[in-house]
């Protein structure tokens, strides 16, 4: 990861979390949440801010990566650590991440693209079928 790509995200981060969960400029009008995941490999901590939607009781996020060829780091991170945590305004919640197939994910994409045409576009520029995440909050106890 870039430099850049770091510096861009911290900035979207600390505005998030002083605004309670809201960004200014394109991202004014897209809620966003701030996904923690573990390194797949190195286990080591990370924090990206992720477009969402809510999806009764959780949330609802895609692996689309602009529509670049392969998917996001955090997927893979998911993926190998399922069980993790979020940031919704000004909300932390534990959640267990699990990826949808089949017609659960063509419901879902269908869902997100109504919401995001931008997810729709991403989705025309690559070969591979984009990851719909659903983000279940954990019970405690």
């Amino acid at each position: 990861m870039s430099a850049t790509r770091s510096d861009y995200n911290a900035k979207i981060i600390g505005e998030f979390r002083s605004n309670r969960g809201r960004a200014g400029g394109m991202w004014e009008q897209t809620p966003l949440l701030l996904l923690h995941h573990a390194g797949a490999k190195s286990g080591v901590s990370r924090v990206n801010p992720v477009a969402y939607l809510p999806n009764d009781p959780g949330c609802l996020i895609w692996a689309a990566n602009g529509g670049a060829p392969n998917n996001p780091d955090w997927y893979h991170n998911l993926k190998a650590h399922p069980t993790t945590r979020i940031e919704v305004g000004s909300d932390v919640i534990d959640v267990v991440a699990a990826e949808t197939t089949g017609e659960e994910r063509e419901r879902l994409f269908a869902k997100a693209t109504e919401r995001y045409p931008q997810l729709g576009e991403a989705a025309s520029k690559t070969q591979r079928v984009i990851p719909m995440i659903v983000l279940t909050p954990r019970r405690s106890g």
